[in-house]
């Protein structure tokens, strides 16, 4: 079998390739990346990399060339615009190459009213897929819990959790137990299922005062929930011009499109994903 997949340099690509590599050989793993010169440890583990662009349709039918299973884990591109762009040439470069089958990430903002600013990509993907004769397994992610980590010294000195979320949850998955779940269903043909949707999350979803608590104690701080407001928050966090994507994220929490929960995981591993207070216990030095 040959697998080939996007964004190996990335967060959750970098720990799907790591994942995949446990189950088979590096040398059957094609790794595509913008830049080969920064993927030196890549080659030196033995993974084939390929130099690629999206929207280089030549350098990314070479990449799929005879490919079995196909990881596609899109850029970290703003716009739901730029996205489905890539997306096309995804689809088109997997059906020239004939690719056995395709898993693709997704995230559980995909609703048709929801406002976060990828909704639409996220939205398009599994419909654009659909449209196609690719088999395609598409995995969607609940949010990342691993950014609360860093992050805490920072709610520690506000004392309080700031996200705009009013009284909704946010549902949580870590990085490792994603890229677990994608390398075992890439690997395992009777998880492939040709159209399945698999949504992965934790076991439970957490109120802003719930999750504060659960900071609070992992932290050994007081942190209670005083939210600011959507533009407060943009204003905020417009590093790199990310401030509107991130409020329009956490306005689409509060009008309770973040909150789902799925026992996925658990069909895909065998056993539930890891506990969010587990999960920051073992990453938080304090």
């Amino acid at each position: 079998m040959k697998y080939a997949i996007t964004g190996g340099t990335g967060h959750l690509g970098s720990q799907i390739l790591q994942e995949l590599a446990k189950l088979v050989p590096a040398s059957d793993i094609h790794v595509g990346v913008h830049t080969v010169s920064k993927a030196k440890k890549l080659v030196e583990q033995g993974f084939n990399v390929k130099g690629f662009d999206f929207f280089d349709e030549e350098s990314l039918e070479e990449l799929l060339a005879g490919t079995d299973v196909f990881i596609y884990v899109p850029s970290k591109s703003h716009t739901s615009y730029s996205r489905i762009g890539e997306l096309e040439k995804v689809i088109t470069a997997a059906e020239h190459a004939q690719v056995g089958h395709v898993i693709a990430m997704g995230f559980i903002a995909d609703q048709v009213n929801n406002p976060f600013d990828l909704s639409a990509f996220y939205g398009y993907l599994p419909r654009r897929f659909a449209e196609t004769d690719l088999n395609y397994t598409i995995i969607r992610n609940a949010l990342y819990a691993d950014p609360l980590v860093p992050y805490l010294p920072e709610l520690i000195e506000r004392k309080n959790v700031i996200y705009p979320m009013g009284d909704e949850a946010l549902s949580f998955i870590s990085l490792e137990d994603s890229a677990k779940a994608f390398a075992k269903v890439a690997t395992t043909s009777k998880l492939r299922v040709p159209g399945r949707i698999y949504t992965l999350s934790q076991s439970r979803n957490y109120t802003m005062p719930e999750l504060a608590k659960v900071l609070s104690e992992i932290s050994g701080s007081e942190i209670g929930y005083q939210p600011m407001t959507l533009q407060e928050f943009s204003d905020t966090y417009n590093e790199g011009g990310e401030g509107h994507m991130l409020s329009s994220m956490y306005d689409a929490g509060g009008k309770g499109f973040l909150n789902i929960v799925s026992d996925d995981y658990q069909i895909i591993m065998g056993k539930p994903a890891t506990d969010l207070k587990v999960f920051l216990k073992s990453k938080y030095s304090k």
